[in-house]
């Protein structure tokens, strides 16, 4: 007589495997280095035994816990060996900044922009000298337009077509992003794609710009490039022809930032990309389609039923969808549900909801374990989820998924004041369900969401993505497209006018999400209302959380990982002081809208209190525009000129000079350059913008800190001539001109007597900042130094010792974060 016991539920097996290989994925995510490679293979030895021993044994639930820790440790492994193989083909430090020829193929959809055009190559052979040599096969490369600088210019770039095979001279380097708290993390991405360096074309060089082949060597690509720029020559509005081309290639760089500004704050910004709902949509019709036809044909019916064939026919145009959008994670969860769905009725079982959605997760893992790091993938697991759990116990079936191809038969009209009430019901669970993940993820709400998605979805769903599709096929429909598409912006302008139609808070600490996410799940599933009433107590704490600020007589400072640029901010107990505003990037790309402002959203910070601009040059003031923009500044204080563009708003302005002084919550600001006679004046005569920086000191019993702009040799020498001793000591002092051999003169640093100081400049500066020479002083002065592009971030927080300031590259370390960087040799171009 057999006593072992009875099998667990293979579904409840599933399920907790799954779970395993998550757990042990996402923690590996977590390493700031990755493990020695013996390491690794010891531990993934050891999951392999572990699984035989759990194959034997008796115990079910004993049985069960080994096998998901062999899981998990499995997954580990598999992690970090496939992180290791993406980190072993990474460009050689000693071929950064080097003239290489490179023969490849561009992989990538190329964007299009005012300063040139951008896109992926695989590289197929490079040269250097004559002598091959060895790159990644993958590089991110920038042809710019001709703007009289032939060291980043090639002159004006031809059309370049996704498919092309190109050889030309270009110089690489090693993948490297700016890097602040609660910032974007590009160096994360770049990593996800397998893109192991990054660069530009260049003009001069041994080998000019030459076309090899026009062929299809990415025929998905060529496709989707085909198609968004039949949409730009066909739609007379740019908008609508980027949100059409965002709908059915998934160019979401088509879509102007303005109008990205809108769909965010009407949060319906996931609709303008490649969603699961898209993806859904299409199965569903081609499916019902297929179905159709299928019935007509009697050897088909043979062959497979008409059901099953229009399950896998359906699967397959999802898929194919998912490749033309580009094959994010929205998309990629879809299509692995999908073919979760349709194999489990293909071969006659019914498995519960949530072991298809961890089936579905693990599918996404396995192909893209980083995805886990993306708000997409979190987004669009737990929504399907919620909406699952959500539903009364008297109607909730746990072991149905919604078919793929359900029938067209009766549902109209009887049905729908239903389908409208579900519609009700799906956009309030998704609403309230997914409001802590929005803001943990985006430290904003949309308070307009709710109405705004009520009309968005039915209309992108069902009317213009079906339409922008059949385009591809028949391009008049394009056309039927076009005005749903401006009535729908039209309507989302005006809910993004309105007051408060955003809710912003800082970034929680890890107690306030939790709560946020159990009021969730007490808000929308079906629970008694005593019990969900505890919803609102429960996301006080993340929709305002308990804010961090200085006590009255500190401050805290944060010079911001800008590139080379400027940008600090001063924080005191009740006052913000923001120090210039960084670079501009591009034509349509600054600091202030793609650095500051996430950072100062996330950070709590509602208004400025004084933006000061030290001078005129685009590396200070490049992001002011767009926070004079987006946050209310109550003063400002520069050395522009009159006339200045920064100055035609209704901010009041004033010179910044030296003598001028204020306190704020016990802290003490002194102007100490230039002087009023240097300001420049209406018909004056020019003076250098370096000469005319505004420096500040920030001080007080405890703490000191000295800005010090572009200040120059000269303009140091005359500070401390006319500088009483000891009046300029300060613990903490920001490097003048970026460690240009044309400031931080010897005496300077010695009046000053910095115990820290702090160079912004980005990475392999093409100006060669810091200098050798520059950094030299510095050490013989035995101050120590922090550069952004070596530290990110230089975070120095109240009530902390100069020397303990941080990088937020060692608070936020991660195994595919750039490592030691090796100097630019003098005399290297960039």
């Amino acid at each position: 007589m057999d006593t072992r016991p009875a099998p667990l539920p293979p579904a409840r097996v599933w399920a907790a495997t799954a779970l395993a290989v998550l757990a042990g994925t996402a923690l590996q995510l977590q390493q700031p280095q990755l493990w020695p490679g013996l390491r690794v293979l010891a531990l993934a030895t050891a999951a392999v035994l572990a699984l035989l021993v759990a194959r034997w044994m008796r115990h079910r639930h004993g049985s069960l816990l080994l096998l998901c820790a062999a899981a998990a440790a499995l997954a580990f492994s598999l992690t970090a060996t496939r992180a290791q193989w993406r980190l072993d083909q990474s460009l050689p430090a000693a071929l950064e900044g080097q003239d290489l020829v490179l023969t490849g193929r561009v992989v990538s959809l190329p964007r299009q922009g005012p300063d040139g055009t951008r896109f992926v190559m695989d590289v197929e052979r490079a040269d250097i000298a004559g002598q091959a040599v060895q790159v990644p096969k993958r590089v991110s490369l920038a042809w710019y337009a001709d703007r009289g600088d032939d060291a980043l210019s090639a002159g004006s770039p031809p059309a370049v077509l996704a498919g092309q095979q190109w050889q030309f001279t270009a110089r690489l380097q090693q993948p490297h992003g700016n890097l602040n708290p609660h910032g974007f993390d590009l160096e994360l991405w770049l990593f996800e794609q397998g893109i192991r360096a990054q660069g530009y074309v260049r003009s001069q060089g041994e080998t000019a710009p030459q076309l090899l082949a026009d062929g299809h060597g990415a025929p998905v690509q060529r496709l989707r490039q085909t198609v968004r720029d039949a949409l730009g020559l066909r739609m007379a509005d740019p908008a609508v022809a980027g949100v059409l081309a965002a709908l059915v290639v998934g160019d979401q760089a088509a879509i102007k930032p303005a109008d990205w500004d809108v769909f965010r704050l009407t949060g319906v910004a996931h609709l303008m990309s490649i969603s699961g709902l898209h993806v859904t949509m299409l199965a569903w019709l081609a499916a019902a389609v297929i179905g159709r036809l299928w019935r007509l044909c009697a050897r088909g019916l043979l062959w497979l039923p008409a059901q099953q064939a229009a399950r896998w026919g359906g699967l397959l145009v999802a898929a194919a969808y998912a490749l033309l959008a580009g094959w994010g994670v929205p998309a990629q969860r879809t299509v692995c549900m999908l073919a979760v769905v349709v194999v489990l009725r293909s071969a006659g079982l019914r498995w519960p909801l949530t072991a298809v959605l961890l089936a579905a997760a693990l599918a996404v893992s396995l192909l893209d374990p980083w995805a886990l790091l993306q708000p997409g993938f979190w987004l669009s697991f737990v929504a399907v989820a919620l909406l699952a759990a959500s539903e009364p116990a008297a109607k909730a079936d746990r072991t149905r998924i919604a078919d793929p191809v359900p029938g067209l038969r009766g549902w109209w009209p009887h049905r729908i004041g239903p389908v409208l009430l579900s519609g009700l019901r799906t956009q309030t669970v998704a609403t309230v369900g997914l409001a802590p993940l929005s803001m943990l993820f985006f430290q904003q709400l949309s308070v307009v969401g709710f109405v705004a998605n009520l009309v968005a979805i039915p209309l992108v769903t069902l009317v213009i993505t079906p339409l922008a599709l059949l385009g591809v096929l028949v391009p008049p429909l394009w056309w039927v497209a076009a005005p749903v598409v401006e009535v729908l912006m039209d309507f989302l302008r005006t809910l993004a006018g309105w007051p408060w139609a955003l809710w912003t808070a800082a970034a929680a600490p890890p107690w306030a999400v939790a709560c946020g996410l159990l009021a969730a799940a007490l808000a929308v599933l079906p629970l008694p209302w005593r019990l969900r009433g505890l919803a609102v107590p429960l996301m006080l704490p993340l929709l305002a959380p308990p804010l961090q600020r200085p006590p009255p007589g500190s401050f805290e400072m944060v010079v911001v990982d800008v590139g080379q640029g400027t940008s600090v901010l001063v924080r005191t107990h009740s006052k913000l002081l923001v120090y210039d505003a960084g670079p501009q990037y591009s034509a349509d790309s600054d600091a202030g809208q793609r650095l500051l402002l996430p950072l100062l959203r996330a950070r709590g910070e509602r208004e400025v209190h004084l933006l000061m601009l030290s001078h005129r040059d685009t590396d200070h003031t490049g992001g002011a525009a767009a926070v004079l923009a987006a946050l209310p500044v109550h003063a400002m204080s520069s050395s522009l000129e009159p006339g200045h563009p920064l100055l035609t708003g209704t901010v009041p302005h004033t010179g910044c000079q030296a003598g001028q002084s204020w306190v704020w919550d016990g802290v003490q600001f002194d102007v100490l350059h230039p002087l009023a006679a240097d300001l420049p004046a209406v018909g004056g005569r020019p003076v250098k913008p370096n000469a005319l920086s505004c420096v500040l000191r920030v001080h007080t019993a405890q703490r000191s800190l000295l800005l010090t702009g572009d200040l120059e040799a000269a303009q140091e020498a005359a500070l401390l001539a006319r500088s009483a001793s000891g009046a300029l000591h300060s613990q903490v002092m920001l490097v003048p001109h970026h460690g240009s051999r044309t400031s931080s003169s010897t005496a300077f640093i010695e009046a000053v007597q910095p115990q820290l100081a702090v160079v912004q400049a980005g990475y392999r500066s093409r100006f060669g900042h810091p200098v050798p020479a520059v950094l030299e002083r510095y050490e013989s002065a035995q101050v120590p130094v922090k550069r952004s592009d070596r530290c990110g971030a230089v975070l120095w927080p109240a009530l902390t010792p100069a020397p303990a300031a941080q990088c937020q590259r060692d608070l936020a370390r991660r195994y595919w974060h750039h490592g030691p960087i090796v100097p630019r040799s003098q005399g290297e171009q960039p």
